[in-house]
């Protein structure tokens, strides 16, 4: 017989009730000051805890970490307690839960991060980002152009990843996954167009996954491999005007080198965005260079989630959007029950704001 979207699934001391993931979304619903979790924010994950795994909206590790407005943060002791009431409340519900660990890089602006975004290098590409607007309230905001990280830069931001790990764990959170997609921080040291550094940090492949790979041996040498994940996104250029000729490359000589890390899973990001198809023979290049847990995102089905599964090539599958309007999203795959659809409204309230469009919306009453 073989395996299920349904069926329990583990990795490292994790159990898991079953394969299907909630992917990490940003919603901003954070209190002010301060972007400290709140109780509405536990309420919205506890809705959603019929998924095996939550993975919690993008979370900085510092101020500077921060690209879009009203995010929750764990680098303060506000920050752990109330993340506390999120992990509780998911826990109770019967699931677990992993914080992605965030640092947008230069996808930020000084109005946000408090300070000049930095990144691998002082280049920036056409984009925006959610934040404060000159003439009063919240939208999407042009980016600014960055400055080039230093040594001591890098230094503090690996040890922020650690203490952040380290606070994860005080607010009870199962593990945590380090965000290197979308072109955030990490995705800029891996590419060619936004990496131009001379130092060891640039140039050749192996300098370009050095300070991911650093950082990752860092918080596991902290928290344990097995607590410990990391999403990427080679087919996706969100956050690039153009596409790299060496990421997949890159991507798959950095899995070979996490694989003796033990890590939790390997979480991959497709069909967002600018992106293009994935193809078979990658998922069976990255089977070949790590044997790590595989999940993979990107407007599924599942129906295209249990393909993937029964030809081997993933583990565990994550669903976003459909889980905005969907809190029992599992639920109603498990049975055939027809979805809610994600209109133009759940779009209007994806970001900020209140109750609406966030936790008004029912279980499926069949």
């Amino acid at each position: 017989m073989s395996d299920s979207l349904f069926d329990t699934f583990a990795f490292g001391d994790t159990q898991l009730a079953n394969r299907i993931a909630m992917a990490p979304m940003t919603r901003s619903r954070t209190s002010q000051p301060g972007d400290v979790p709140n109780a509405m924010m536990a309420t919205y994950y506890q809705q959603r805890a019929d998924a095996g795994l939550i993975i919690t909206e993008g979370t900085p590790i510092s101020a500077v970490a921060r690209g879009y407005s009203m995010t929750p943060g764990i680098y303060t002791q506000a920050h752990i307690d109330g993340w506390k009431k999120v992990t509780q409340a998911i826990h109770a519900a019967g699931s677990k839960v992993f914080v992605q660990l965030w640092h947008v890089g230069r996808r930020s602006h000084a109005s946000i991060a408090g300070e000049q975004p930095v990144s691998a290098s002082a280049l920036k590409d056409p984009d925006q980002v959610f934040g404060p607007l000159p003439e009063g309230g919240f939208g999407m905001i042009e980016t600014q152009t960055p400055r080039a990280m230093t040594q001591k830069d890098i230094d503090n931001t690996i040890a922020d990843f650690v203490q952040a790990a380290r606070n994860a764990l005080e607010a009870g959170f199962d593990g945590v996954e380090i965000h290197a997609a979308h072109g955030y921080l990490f995705d800029t040291f891996l590419r060619t167009s936004s990496n131009q550094r001379t130092d060891q940090y640039g140039g050749s492949q192996e300098n370009r996954m050095r300070f991911l790979l650093e950082t990752l041996q860092a918080v596991s040498d902290e928290i344990g491999g097995h607590r410990v994940a990391v999403r990427v996104s080679p087919h996706v250029m969100e956050g690039f005007a153009e596409s790299d000729p060496e990421i997949v490359e890159v991507v798959l000589k950095a899995l070979e080198k996490m694989a003796p890390m033990k890590l939790a899973y390997v979480h991959f990001s497709e069909n967002i965005s600018r992106h293009v198809e994935v193809p078979e023979t990658f998922r069976q290049q990255v089977r070949k260079v790590c044997d790590l847990p595989v999940m993979v995102a990107g407007k599924l089905t599942p129906e295209s989630a249990q393909q993937m599964l029964d030809k081997g090539y993933a583990d565990l599958f994550a669903f976003g959007t459909p889980y905005v309007t969907n809190p029992d999203l599992a639920t109603l795959f498990r049975h055939g029950w027809p979805l809610e659809g994600f209109d133009a409204d759940a779009r209007l309230t994806l970001y900020g704001g209140a109750e609406h469009g966030y936790i008004d919306y029912p279980a499926y009453s069949a």
